[in-house]
């Protein structure tokens, strides 16, 4: 069948049908109930299915898979897995290992409940052979689901299903070729998909940051979440319920000095916070704050290009190589990072920017926004969120707001430094600005004493 060929998940699923060497369970609890339908309503389904099981109850899902996780959870999810295919195995090995690439398709899914309250999101795996007695390779997905309804909720999630399937079969050629197998039809409108993991010998040279970098250049996920230390987790996972610090930046110098740099200014904005905070961080019960570095696969600039992916994780790996966090987004507007966070947490957010950053913010067109710059600054500094603006010396700030094209700002230097409350405007910029300072909206803050200034 040739790549490019494009078909719907009608079409996916007969053609794993008409495979007479695919042969498989399929395991769904909750919401995701719908993906064996299609294999069942197409035709040809003997050949492939060779059980379903819907774990509805949560006795029952206990039971098979085992109690004392979240239902909707990676770990759940994997161990639905393990379970499914060693049973399939132990139950048809013997008959039909030899000419038979086995499969299980498994799936964890909360859709939106009766009175919309929920978190809409789920697990999505599968662990299946490339030939008959092979070894087995596995592919996790976390998915948040953006139909407003159960039923087109539980409608594509059937689509994504057959689409997975589809894919390790037929759409391993690339990284870039697999993720857009698993997209067509519902990723972008209807699913998000803002973690994968892939292991086994069917994805032998791909590299797991890499795929994650994919899912947010191509649109497949809002954000994804890069930790220094440990492994990948969905963004949620990441931020839920805590108060966070988000440092936005483009981050070109990779080098350690640099790296630190940006380390010890995000070290001193979480410092900020949990002053800010008080006593109800200090082991009380309440969260500790979290901090990241904050990138985006969008130009920050107009006419600038879209980065590429070897670049924005060459910057990355710099920052976490130092030790810290990252959150790659997949636009560039603070607001839109906000509104990210907001999913997962209503704690206080504190954005550490420079300057520069700073002022582009205010000089951004918003031209997808009828109110411009009023309606950007209400939906950022809505729901308790401040920004801390680091000073910069005048001449790196100088240097980056003309390769900005920016223009109509002074300041007054400080030992040739130049802080948040140093900046003037002409009117009206100048008297929003002026507001936001005196509201405590910005906040103007120091550089550690450590620190140099040209971060």
């Amino acid at each position: 069948m040739p790549v490019t060929e494009k078909l719907d998940a009608h079409h996916k699923a007969l053609t794993i049908n008409l495979n007479a060497s695919a042969f498989g369970s399929f395991a769904e609890i909750g919401a995701g109930q719908e993906v064996s339908h299609w294999f069942f309503v197409v035709g040809g389904a003997s050949a492939t299915v060779a059980k379903t099981v819907s774990a509805y109850d949560k006795e029952v899902s206990d039971d098979l898979y085992g109690a004392g996780s979240r239902y909707v959870s990676k770990q759940r999810l994997e161990a639905m897995l393990e379970r499914e295919w060693a049973q399939l195995l132990g139950q048809l090995q013997a008959t039909r290992g030899a000419h038979t690439r086995f499969f299980s398709f498994v799936n964890t899914v909360a859709a939106r409940n009766f009175a919309g309250t929920n978190d809409a999101h789920g697990w999505v795996g599968l662990r299946w052979q490339r030939e008959p007695g092979g070894p087995a390779s596995d592919v996790l997905l976390h998915i948040n689901m953006r139909d407003p309804s159960n039923v087109q909720q539980q409608e594509a999630v059937g689509i994504l299903g057959v689409n997975v399937i589809y894919a390790a079969f037929y759409e391993l050629q690339s990284e870039e070729t697999f993720l857009a197998g698993l997209a067509e039809e519902v990723v972008r409108e209807r699913i998000e998909i803002d973690y994968v993991e892939v292991r086994g010998p069917a994805f032998e040279g791909w590299d797991q940051q890499t795929l994650l970098a994919h899912l947010v250049s191509r649109g497949y996920a809002e954000a994804v979440f890069l930790p220094a230390k440990g492994p990948a987790v969905p963004p949620t996972e990441a931020l839920y319920k805590k108060a966070l610090v988000l440092a936005p930046g483009y981050f070109a110098h990779g080098d350690p000095m640099h790296s630190q740099v940006h380390m010890g200014l995000l070290d001193s904005a979480m410092l900020e916070l949990k002053n800010e905070l008080g006593e109800s961080t200090d082991g009380k019960g309440a969260v500790a704050p979290a901090g990241f570095f904050c990138l985006t696969a969008s130009p920050i600039a107009p006419k600038e290009p879209v980065p590429e992916v070897a670049d924005l994780l060459r910057r990355i790996n710099a920052l976490r190589a130092s030790g810290g966090d990252v959150l790659l987004f997949r636009e560039s507007e603070l607001y839109n990072m906000k509104q990210l966070v907001n999913r997962y947490t209503q704690a206080p957010v504190r954005f550490a920017v420079g300057v520069s950053l700073m002022i582009h913010a205010f000089e951004d067109i918003y031209g997808n926004l009828e109110g411009r710059l009023l309606e950007a600054l209400a939906r950022l500094l809505a729901q308790n969120v401040r920004i801390y603006v680091y000073p910069m010396s005048a001449e790196e700030l100088g240097a980056r707001l003309k390769g900005l094209s920016i223009s109509g700002w002074e300041w007054t230097e400080t030992n040739g430094m130049v802080s948040a409350a140093a900046l003037r405007h002409a009117p009206p910029v100048g008297h929003l600005y002026a507001y936001l300072l005196a509201s405590h909206f910005l906040v103007p803050m120091q550089i550690p004493a450590t620190r140099t200034a040209d971060a």
